[in-house]
């Protein structure tokens, strides 16, 4: 006769029922493949991708792919580097780092913490300003466009 065997968890494990990760009591990640993909499609078509066409073509045929490689490398490396830093100093038994300031903070120290934290706002800010003078520009164009028709 066979034997058989439950797959089941049992709910007395207190890893399970609870709501943190186990190794640094941050609340546990809920993602799943469809929300990883919907990230990632939303970090790939931003804005930046709206005006590639044009300036791949403002650059020419040999200018304009070898910048989008230049640009591809560089992307790569950042992702490697922000990779090892999930888990510093080491990657199997150090702490989790959630954030990019955390691993700042880990690796850097609090005076390297406040600078990366000041960049990183400074850029922010040049970011929505230049959103902003983007829409005004374009909201009076299509304004006069529709006074002279």
């Amino acid at each position: 006769m066979a034997k058989s065997t439950s797959l089941e968890i049992s709910s007395t494990s207190t890893f399970i029922t609870s709501s943190f990760d186990r190794d640094d009591d941050a609340p546990k990640r809920a993602g799943t493949l469809w929300t990883s993909i919907a990230h990632i499609i939303t970090a790939v078509i931003g804005s930046g991708v709206l005006s590639l066409a044009w300036s791949t073509s403002q650059l020419g045929w040999i200018v304009g792919p070898l910048s989008l490689l230049c640009f591809a490398f560089v992307t790569y490396v950042s992702a490697s580097l922000l990779s090892d830093c999930y888990r510093s100093p080491n990657p199997v038994t150090g702490v989790r780092n959630s954030s990019y300031m955390d691993a700042v903070s880990t690796i850097l120290g609090r005076k390297q913490l406040w600078f990366c934290g000041f960049l990183q706002y400074l850029s922010l800010y040049g970011a929505a300003v230049a959103y902003v003078i983007t829409t005004s520009i374009s909201i009076r164009s299509k304004g006069n466009r529709a006074m002279n028709h």
